[in-house]
């Protein structure tokens, strides 16, 4: 093996499916297999005993899942990047994958050629997302993420809308009269207003605030 060999241990606790990858993987010179492993645990092992380049992670295994394999990877702090791949596709486990520290997400239907350029971007620190994967990413960031209020931010919408001062909704809440303003001016920059009526009637139409806007004093 040359010295830009990429050295990669294969984890999937199906063995027909593992031998796969490593077939696949077998004629490319600039990989070399080192290791395989059947679950999660046996993965961390072999990571730490061999500190491969890549650690290519199915999700789901016995004693140890992919997620939890990968974050106790991450947390040695090897150098060692791991690619999941899977046959599950679905926005809970690309999210669990990713928070974990996963560099990549490939599916299982994934190219040799998809496979081994996957590898060598996550050997240099690249991120891999397998197209699929990357085109639900990519129109999720495009949705407007949810408004999502606190519960103090509703109480302070709620005794707007009963028509209470800032003086008395710092009363009725226990909290001073600068806090509701900053409360009020978060709300204002959740919703995209730029007064209390308006914040109020914005709440109640996105369901955030369950209540008449009667009685409302700016």
């Amino acid at each position: 093996m040359t010295q830009d060999t990429l050295r990669v241990v294969v984890v999937d606790d199906h063995s027909v499916m593992r031998a796969g990858v490593v077939a696949l993987l077998a004629s490319e010179p600039t990989i070399e297999i080192v290791g395989e492993a059947g679950d999660g645990l046996a993965a961390i092992e072999l990571v730490e005993r061999l500190e491969p380049d890549v650690a290519l992670i199915d999700l789901r295994m016995p004693v140890l899942d992919g997620v939890a394999a990968t974050a106790r990877i991450v947390g040695l702090g090897s150098r060692t990047r791991v690619l999941i791949v899977t046959t599950y596709d679905t926005d809970v486990e690309i999210e669990r994958a990713v928070e974990a520290g996963a560099i990549g997400y490939l599916l299982k239907d994934t190219t040799r050629e998809q496979l081994v350029e996957a590898i060598r971007s996550a050997a240099r620190g690249q991120t891999v997302p397998a197209p699929r994967v990357a085109e639900r990413l990519v129109a999720r960031m495009r949705r407007p993420a949810p408004v999502v209020l606190t519960t103090r931010e509703v109480q302070v919408l709620d005794a707007v809308a009963d028509g209470l001062s800032n003086a008395d909704i710092g009363k009725r809440l226990v909290i001073a009269e600068a806090t509701v303003k900053t409360h009020l001016l978060r709300v204002f920059a959740k919703l995209d207003v730029s007064d209390r009526t308006h914040a109020v009637v914005t709440a109640i139409e996105s369901g955030l605030l369950s209540r008449s806007g009667d009685g409302i004093r700016d």
